[in-house]
């Protein structure tokens, strides 16, 4: 199942995409609610799971996957090669840190770089979707609490980020997470420790890598979060980007206006955003 939101701005609808098709499930399954927290809770997951409408199709805009999340929690240096890169000590506990609600964007929105704040930068990442919440999780039960995957671009404006000598500032400006391009479920994954990511930058391939190497895998992350963390349905989990990213290359590489970033990762899609 892969589930989008669609529609202009301020007026999403939860959809189904089957191929180049979407089912309205406003239509569908009077009564549902937008794609967030109330969605997972009332049960119209398992429900939109159900339906066998065929769809029609749609060319319109395509928003974030989900909206309202109660949290947004992201790693940092997940990656061996991306810790190695920026000369930074490897964790050895994972390195959480969180990106607010206002930065929720899009899978094709534009991207808007900062006034306060230059060397702004891409992270591809693969991002997860809670279904079920709970606190004090286990490895093993941790996958049947995720409702699904996405593509997420953790965003960041390093010099805010480096001079800050904190990440909050850095990546939590308006529109710093376009995701998507839809949410999909864990049964269309065939392999989640072998999803290969990659970010072009106008064209030219920055970033490739497989989630084989994240350090701290999805299972073991949700057990470290809510230990101490009640995870809530609709809550997203980014797991970390691989090596790449712009500010660590030399000479450095930041996006400027008119920079159009596709983050892709195979077995879920592309997500395209011009920074303006």
């Amino acid at each position: 199942m892969r589930l989008v939101r669609f529609g202009e701005k301020g007026k999403e609808k939860p959809g189904l995409l089957k191929g180049k098709n979407i089912v309205d499930l406003t239509l569908a399954l009077p009564g549902v609610p937008d794609i967030g927290p109330e969605f997972f809770e009332g049960g119209f997951f398992e429900k939109a799971a159900a339906v066998t409408d065929a769809g029609k199709p749609f060319a319109g805009r395509i928003a974030n996957p989900v909206t309202r999340p109660e949290k947004i929690i992201c790693l940092g240096k997940n990656y061996l090669d991306h810790a190695k890169e920026g000369n930074m000590s490897v964790p050895e506990a994972p390195l959480l840190f969180c990106k607010t609600a206002n930065t929720l964007n899009g899978p094709f929105d534009a991207v808007l770089i900062p006034k306060s704040s230059g060397q702004t930068d891409w992270e591809v990442e693969l991002a997860l979707v809670i279904g079920k919440g709970g606190k004090a999780i286990s490895s093993k039960d941790a996958l049947a609490h995720i409702a699904g995957y996405c593509v997420f671009n953790d965003v960041s404006a390093r010099q805010a980020q480096f001079s800050d000598k904190q990440w909050f500032r850095g990546k939590s400006f308006d529109t710093f997470a376009p995701m998507g391009p839809c949410l999909v479920s864990p049964d269309e994954i065939e392999d989640l420790d072998n999803l290969t990511l990659e970010a072009r930058v106008n064209g030219e391939l920055m970033q490739q890598g497989s989630t084989a190497d994240l350090l701290f895998k999805i299972p073991f992350l949700i057990e470290f979060i809510s230990a101490d963390i009640t995870l809530k349905p609709g809550d997203i989990i980014s797991t970390g980007t691989p090596a790449g990213v712009g500010i660590f290359r030399n000479p450095p590489v930041v996006l400027c206006p008119g920079d159009v970033v596709e983050c892709s990762i195979s077995q879920i899609g592309s997500i395209n955003n011009r920074f303006v």
